[in-house]
């Protein structure tokens, strides 16, 4: 079986192709543009926060899981996917945090 996460994909996906707005909330979500679907994963960020230092444990993780759940849908929205995620991790993966960030280019 796989995992939570890929199963939104997959989820994700379908709903892109083939979902009604009035049906799906994923795809309701996607109907409302990119613009839409950032600021939802940026208030779904500031709650997770505000979870994180003024709210219980099982507040925090249900927040957290909104703002993974949002962050699928605008990833999925731009044809991305966890793995890509996960292929930047790795290409980071070693390197100290500070020199990292100063690779950047701006």
């Amino acid at each position: 079986m796989t995992d939570i996460f890929a199963r939104l994909e997959s989820l994700i996906a379908d709903r892109k192709r083939n979902g009604a707005a009035g049906e799906s909330y994923v795809a309701k979500q996607l109907a409302r543009g990119r613009l839409k679907l950032a600021e939802k994963l940026g208030e779904e960020a500031v709650e997770t926060v505000i979870a994180a230092v003024a709210q219980d444990d099982k507040a925090l993780v249900g927040e957290a899981a909104d703002l993974l759940f949002h962050l699928l849908i605008l990833l999925g929205d731009r044809g991305l996917s966890l793995d890509d995620v996960r292929a930047e991790l790795e290409r980071r993966e070693g390197l100290s945090g500070l020199a990292e960030k100063a690779g950047r280019q701006t």
